[in-house]
């Protein structure tokens, strides 16, 4: 945004209570200025339906803070944290693409830049040593393809999977649900601090605020608009790493998850989502063959499979290699029942793509 008196009295609008990024935009798009918006009288949007009695009360209240939100947000910047609008060439393309996309982000560091394909990695807070090791070391070889990480700077597979592109090197980002002077959990401040010189901080919550439950849905839609696919390392049936998938599916964005035990009730969310038509997660190559990468180079955007497999045939195929493996394994991995899995491999053997090498063994054909 050119003009800073309009980025001034945009931040101003972003202080007004219950005033969300859906309802700023549609004040702008029908008055057509931010310091005319501020000039109005809180009564006449409220006659003109643009607010209900409530938001016009805490409107017109709010417009003593005019001076103190300019000085605000000079300090901030002075300070190294820049407040981007989206009509600054900074804001992320990605963002602008998500139905109430915000109306500023506060930013340390960077943000994920635009021609590079950017993955989430998301996942359980209380996750298993398994977890974190999947989510720190697909972060480290996906980072190492030239692929920026996104997540959400959480306990848990969060936290691994920022600390995996670290370590190889590369670009991670954390979206917090919390104003940008805040690291929540505060274990993590470590990583927080990192991630400033070694990619960013994004939040759309002011300085200061809370990190309130209501706030990680909001901030669970940035992080999958921000990422080209989202990869689901650990997660119960009722989670809210799914709260962040379904807003990415409502985004167009495909999902991949980490198969586990029908037993584990960390990998429940992960063997539904597959069973629905997720991706099966069997480690970096799932992604990289997404993406087409080599040698750090998009070659092509990801196709679908062209060999007349149905579903939950993709699903088992995906799972096999030319090294045969028992069934109970590809049971395990393909999140389908035994039934299920038992019908596909047989429709599987009678297509000529699988073969059964032994009693209960199966692998690619060659």
């Amino acid at each position: 945004m050119d003009n800073h008196e309009e980025r001034e009295y945009l931040f101003w609008l972003c202080h007004v209570p219950s005033l969300g990024a859906v309802k700023i935009k549609k004040l702008y798009d029908y008055i057509g200025g931010y310091k005319r918006i501020y000039n109005i009288e809180g009564k006449e949007l409220e006659r003109s339906g643009l607010l209900n009695q409530t938001e016009a009360s805490l409107f017109e209240n709010m417009k003593i803070e005019i001076d103190g939100c300019k000085s605000e947000l000079a300090d901030l910047e002075n300070r190294g944290i820049h407040f981007i609008t989206p009509y600054d060439r900074e804001y992320p393309k990605r963002l602008l693409k998500i139905y109430g996309y915000p109306m500023g982000i506060f930013v340390k560091g960077k943000v994920p830049e635009d021609d590079r394909p950017a993955a989430a990695i998301i996942g359980a807070r209380n996750c298993t040593n398994y977890g974190k090791q999947m989510a720190s070391s697909l972060a480290a070889e996906l980072s190492g393809a030239g692929i920026q990480i996104i997540s959400g700077l959480a306990w848990g597979i969060d936290g691994a999977g920022h600390l995996g592109a670290l370590k190889a090197g590369g670009d991670t980002y954390g979206v917090l649900g919390c104003g940008i002077n805040l690291c929540y959990p505060k274990e993590n401040f470590g990583l927080y601090q990192r991630m400033v010189d070694q990619g960013g901080i994004i939040t759309e919550f002011l300085p200061n605020e809370a990190p309130r439950p209501c706030n990680f849905p909001m901030r669970n839609r940035i992080i999958s608009g921000l990422s080209d696919v989202i990869l689901v390392i650990e997660a119960r049936e009722k989670s809210g790493s799914l709260i962040t998938v379904n807003l990415g599916l409502e985004q167009g964005k495909d999902v991949f998850a980490l198969p586990g035990r029908v037993t584990d009730p960390l990998s429940a969310g992960c063997n539904r989502l597959i069973s629905e038509g997720a991706g099966i997660l069997l480690g970096p190559d799932s992604v990289l063959e997404y993406f087409k990468l080599q040698s750090g180079n998009i070659l092509r955007v990801h196709e679908k499979d062209n060999n007349g497999l149905v579903k939950k045939e993709k699903m088992v195929y995906s799972c096999l290699d030319l090294h045969p493996k028992n069934l109970e394994e590809i049971i395990a991995l393909s999140g389908l029942s035994v039934s299920d899995c038992m019908s596909t491999l047989l429709e599987l053997e009678l297509k000529g793509c699988v073969v059964q090498t032994s009693h209960q063994y199966y692998g690619k054909k060659r």
